[in-house]
Order: C-alpha cells, then structure tokens, then sequence
C-alpha cells in the first residue's frame, strides 16, 4: 500500500492516513436536504468522496462509503407549504430527483444512503444521553445543547465562541438558556405536517443530530473520515463534533474532510441563497456525464472551483481526447514503459488526493502510448479511470446509422470530386446527427462530434 496523506481540518496538516482497520474503512459525507432538485454544486461532495472511496479500494483497502439524505427539515416544510404539498410527498419526489441526477454520473451509490425521517429512535436515544450527562435541557417542547458545557467547543472550526451564531435566528430564542445554545429537537408547530412523539412532546430532530445519529448508526463510533462541503464546516459539522463527544465520551470521526465550493462569476459561491444555480440535471443534459467528472477533477478538491462555459469546454476537449486515445488502443495489459506515468497518477492521489496532479500524469500516460505502435494495451490507462469514475470513456461507442455512414460516403465522393461546399453542407448534415468526420492517414473515420 502506498502511503497517503489526506489534510485533516481538526487538525489542520496533512495526516497520513491510518485507519482503524484496513479491511473496514469507514466515509460519512452530508448529503443533500431534499426540498428542491439538487444543482451542479451538490454534486462536488457525491463526486469527491465517491472517488476517495474507489481510490482507498484501489490501494487495498475496505471502505463503506455513507451519504445521508435529509429529509426532515425547516426547509422542505417550507417549499412544502409554499407549494401546497405534503412535505413528506415533496422530500420522496425530490430524493427520487437525486438518485436519478447522482446515479447519472456514473459513480455507482454510496454503500448507505439513511433518510433522517428512518432513524428517529437512534436520534431521540442520542438527545436522551445528551439530558442525562447534562449537556442538553428541555423547554417547551424544544431540546437544546449547552454549548458551554463542552470547553472543546469550536475546536473544528476553531472559532472564538463568543461569535458564533448558530443561524437559528429568533426561533427559540425565549427559550434557550444560553443564545448559543442549538436545537436538538423542534416542538411540532402550526403548519408542518408531520411529526414523531418524543418524551418531550411531539416534534422532529433538528438538522445537526440527524446526521450524529445516522452515522454512528451505521459506520460506529470514531470512523475514519467524515467529509462535506466547507460550508459546513460551522455550524453542522461543529455541532456533530459536540453532540457527539457528549453524548457518547468519544469522537464521532477521526479525521474530517472538505471540499471547496463551486463559484459563479466573480468569484461567488454557487448556492442556491445566491440565487445562482445551475441544476445538476439541466448540466448533464448539455455536456454529459464524463464531461462533468473529469471537470470536477481539474481542481483541488479542497480549493473553490471555477464553474463556467470555458471550463467544462475544456474538459469536454479533454474527455474526447481519452476517448479518442480510447479507440486506439488494444484491450490487455499495457507495456512496462508506461507505468512511470501510471504510478505518478496514483501518487498524486496519494498526497491529499489530488486529482488536479494526477490529471497530467494520465495525459502523459496517453501522450506515450499515442507515439508507440498500434496495440498498446490499454490496461494503465483503464485502472486510472476506474478509479475516478471515467471508465465509460473507453467503452465501445454505438456505431453511426446507416444514414450517417451514408452520409460520410458521399462527403467523401464530393471531397474526391473538388466539391468543397457539397462536402462542407454533408459535413453539417452529419454534425446535425452528431457526428463528425475525422481525415485520418487511414481514411475518414466517424466519431461522435461535441
């Protein structure tokens, strides 16, 4: 096994990675709060932790990848009622959304994939630890944390606590000992339509618990990593930390990862707040799949992430350029001259997983093999894409209609007869069907065009 570092934001360094047992890894990342269609940024963490885990793999170990689905929260009760729905009607609609949209990039699932509304009793026994060790009191139907009575407090996101603002608001503010204080459990009110009982009334879980709850649930006390999006880095994440130390005496994971935001123009996160999205479906539809993948990779995945027109341009550029390496390579094993290339692709992975440095090792690889005879076997470059999730870009194409192949004949007639606007017109014919002609030293071959 190679030795991999991964940056550990508890601590802030690189950490080499030693899980608590190789063959039993375990990943937690945040998912989505399902009140809407997810859009392009909510894919980032999907992306990211799904290729951590097929590179953990990769390198031997076990791994059970966890991301959660929530679907019990303030604001899917609030496009609920916006809309005039069920809130639990509009969460399983938008959660089938986002198994389609995530199960279109090619990644395959996560291992577990809890909904919030599935582990009410692990969440009601966690809150229950919490009042019994004192870091936790009822109020009026509401349960909340005592964040000063853990000095820990704020060690994740390392912020001075008399600053933080938990982003309540008003709501429970009568109520809360302290205004720092969190809620753990909401009292049901008017205008939501479901609610579970509790010892302290009927209501339902606030946002932080549920995912303390579903993951110890599911992956156990001190699991190895624990990932999201840096915005959640305070308050959820800082939350977890605390709900769980506790509640239970013992860290809920041993190293936590984040990944950096999409930006829009000038730099500004792409959220839906901002109010500038793009839908993950509405993305895939206009460049597919590979596209969208490899472009995730272009970046650090710790480091925001220029999202524009020209980058995915750029990595649609890329993706035909395996592709197209793709065709001319024999399936098996490829030669031993190449694996300097391959194994500085792994390591790049290695040192913090960093699919930006691996990239050009992969584009080396195919940059050598394009120089070495036909029947280069294409078994290096096959591993290196499997492992970020791009092996689609080497399987076999659908070859063209027979209208398209005709349409390629009598291009080829018209070019032999000095016809160069009759060839062009069957050159846009043929790119209206999407294809395109490529003049190689073997004849025309037809590809699909961008």
């Amino acid at each position: 096994m190679r030795t991999i570092r991964l940056y550990d934001t508890g601590t802030r360094e690189l950490r080499r990675f030693e899980p608590r047992d190789p063959d039993a890894v375990g990943i937690y990342a945040c998912g989505p709060t399902v009140y809407s269609r997810v859009h392009v940024g909510n894919a980032r963490p999907f992306v990211v932790f799904s290729q951590l885990k097929r590179f953990l793999e990769h390198e031997g170990y076990g791994v059970t990848f966890v991301a959660n689905i929530t679907d019990i929260n303030d604001k899917i009760y609030d496009a609920a009622l916006a809309a005039g729905r069920e809130s639990a009607e509009l969460a399983r609609e938008m959660t089938a959304h986002y198994l389609q949209d995530t199960g279109r990039l090619g990644l395959g699932r996560p291992d577990h994939e809890p909904l919030a509304s599935e582990y009410v009793e692990q969440i009601l026994d966690l809150i229950g630890a919490l009042i019994e060790r004192g870091h936790a009191y009822a109020a009026g139907g509401d349960v909340y944390f005592r964040v000063r009575t853990l000095p820990e407090y704020g060690s994740l996101s390392r912020r001075d606590v008399e600053q933080m603002d938990q982003g309540e608001g008003v709501e429970g503010a009568d109520l809360k000992e302290d205004p720092l204080d969190f809620a753990l459990w909401k009292a049901h009110k008017e205008g939501e339509d479901t609610a579970w009982d509790s010892p302290w009334g009927r209501g339902r879980p606030g946002w932080h618990i549920e995912c303390s709850a579903m993951a110890e649930a599911l992956l156990g006390l001190e699991f190895d990593i624990h990932g999201g999006g840096i915005d959640l880095v305070f308050p959820h994440h800082e939350n977890e930390v605390a709900q769980t130390i506790a509640g239970r005496g013992r860290p809920l994971a041993r190293m936590w990862m984040h990944n950096g935001m999409l930006e829009a123009a000038e730099g500004e996160k792409m959220a839906k707040s901002v109010g500038n999205i793009r839908g993950l479906a509405d993305v895939l539809d206009e460049v597919g799949p590979a596209t969208l993948v490899l472009y995730f990779c272009t970046g650090h995945y710790r480091q925001p992430l220029a999202f524009s027109p020209e980058s995915l341009e750029a990595a649609g550029n890329a993706a035909r350029r395996i592709r197209d390496a793709g065709r001319r390579l024999a399936p098996g094993d490829s030669p031993d001259e190449l694996a300097v290339h391959r194994d500085a692709f792994f390591d790049a992975l290695a040192d913090d997983f960093n699919t930006a440095k691996a990239l050009p090792a992969l584009y080396e690889w195919i940059g050598e093999a394009n120089k070495r005879p036909d029947g280069t076997g294409d078994g290096h470059l096959r591993e290196m894409l499997g492992v970020l999730g791009l092996e689609s870009l080497l399987a076999a194409e659908e070859g063209p209609a027979p209208e398209a192949t005709d349409l390629a004949d009598r291009r080829a007639q018209a070019r032999a007869a000095k016809d160069w606007a009759e060839a062009d017109r069957l050159r846009d014919e043929l790119h209206e069907l999407g294809w395109e002609v490529r003049d190689g030293p073997q004849g025309p071959e037809l590809v699909r065009a961008p």
